[in-house]
């Protein structure tokens, strides 16, 4: 299958990912390849206006890599340029979309 856009994956996301066992990240990986070919709802979700978050679930724990679109220089890339976590409510805690949030913005304030 054609990959619709680009994952960039920088400095708190890689360190969360590879803090995490093997298997943990090897399934991590596989959900970012997968929504980049295929539309997944359950996969890839909008908490608020320019926060997404790439769900994983594995071994009946649920990790979260948050992330926003770049689409300058002619390339849509998901950014999944923030932090990751283990969730451990129903919805994402408020603070953590508004570290995303202020990830974003200095990403875009250093392009």
């Amino acid at each position: 299958m054609t990959k619709k856009f680009k994952i960039e994956l920088l400095g708190e996301a890689i360190d969360f990912v590879e803090s995490l066992d093997e298997k943990t990240r090897e399934k991590i990986y596989y959900n970012a390849r997968k929504v980049q070919e295929v539309r997944d709802s359950e996969l890839l979700k909008k908490p608020n206006e320019s926060i997404w978050e790439l769900r994983t679930k594995y071994n009946k724990r649920y990790f979260r890599l948050l992330a926003f679109w770049d689409k300058t220089q002619n390339s849509e890339t998901l950014v999944i340029a923030t932090h990751g976590f283990v969730k451990k409510t129903k919805k994402t805690p408020r603070k953590e979309i508004l570290k995303a949030e202020e990830i974003r913005k200095e990403y875009f304030q250093q392009k």
